[in-house]
């Protein structure tokens, strides 16, 4: 049995004998996806940011750049990141991982834990502010705040080593990073660890 092939058809046989044609194609590069046009996302970086962007730019540059294929800049004049695809980018889905992964490290995630982001599908940034959780003013909420970090940082950490998450603490507002089954464990058990610390 002879078979030819020639590089964009495949001839292959019906249970009746008659030869079906079927084109076979190269895979479409997210560039094609996109209908050929670049996409964009930008990042809006507060003032209070700026420091630590500029400290560790290099850091954020390379895997962005060099590993995920995606064009960035800073915009000084609108004080955001900006992203695009390029022709080479491989993955679709890279630049959101980048908006994403940028946005943890301005919320005030460490690199190392937003890098995770670029890396795994499943990693996501939920952020709510103590006020979701109880209604709270004044130096009850500053207290509140100081007895879910805890001496140190204790409380914070023990939360985030048993939960496989992390955690940061900004002002009245708190991100969570994790899994979406850790960030539910999380928030699922019968009384919620911060909700503990908040009572």
């Amino acid at each position: 049995m002879e078979e030819t092939m020639m590089e964009t058809e495949v001839t292959t046989t019906e249970a009746n004998g008659n030869e079906v044609v079927k084109p076979q194609f190269k895979p479409l590069s997210a560039h094609e996806m996109g209908g050929g046009k670049f996409q964009y996302r930008k990042v809006f970086v507060p003032s209070h940011r700026y420091t630590p962007l500029k400290e560790h730019w290099m850091e954020i540059y390379t895997p962005v750049n060099e590993q995920m294929k995606i064009d960035i800049r800073m915009n000084l004049k609108n004080k955001k990141v900006e992203l695009k695809t390029r022709r080479d980018t491989p993955d679709g889905g890279s630049l959101q991982k980048c908006a994403d992964f940028v946005h943890a490290y301005i919320l005030g995630f460490d690199i190392q834990d937003a890098i995770a982001l670029l890396r795994l599908d499943d990693l996501y940034v939920e952020s709510f502010e103590i006020k979701d959780v109880k209604t709270l003013r004044g130096e009850h909420l500053s207290r509140a705040i100081g007895r879910l970090s805890g001496k140190g940082g204790k409380t914070k950490f023990a939360i985030e080593n048993s939960t496989r998450t992390r955690i940061v603490i900004a002002d009245q507002r708190i991100h969570i990073l994790g899994s979406f089954a850790n960030i539910r464990d999380l928030s699922s058990k019968p009384r919620p660890y911060w909700e503990s610390a908040l009572l």
